[in-house]
């Protein structure tokens, strides 16, 4: 019987997803589910992702021998803890190679609606209890 997967069954993966034999939206998947991860981080100018066609994964890397995978933590995880739960969570799709966790950023406790890092950079001025820094050349 062809057609659509049974019930019950994994999906299957995506042949446009892999990378050197690595399923980088299933990675993605994986880290996100881990509860100390807010949300994965392509880094200050987008350099940390992974380019699909149509679309890019970000804050995925296939190395040759490891997989890099960088994040935005929750506050107050320890990054030992944050470590191993990445690590656990990515190990199965890494293909026997290294998982590699880059902290890029930390969430702001006090600012309760932070904008997803691809969504733009906001001015310090528009933050809730942000400090103004000095003022510019006169």
């Amino acid at each position: 019987m062809t057609g659509p997967n049974p019930a019950g069954a994994p999906p299957a993966p995506q042949t446009d997803a892999v990378i050197d034999g690595i399923n980088v939206e299933a990675v993605a998947a994986a880290v996100l589910g881990c509860a100390g991860v807010c949300a994965l981080d392509s880094g200050r100018f987008g350099e940390v992702a992974s380019y699909l066609p149509g679309h890019r994964v970000p804050g995925v890397v296939v190395r040759e021998e490891s997989v890099l995978v960088q994040v935005r933590s929750r506050w107050g995880v320890p990054a030992a803890d944050l470590l191993s739960q990445i690590t656990g969570a990515v190990t199965p799709f890494a293909g026997g190679r290294r998982v590699e966790v880059v902290i890029g950023d930390i969430d702001d406790p006090s600012v309760p609606d932070r904008l997803p890092p691809t969504a733009g950079a906001a001015s310090s001025a528009t933050l809730p209890g942000a400090v103004p820094g000095p003022p510019g050349p006169v």
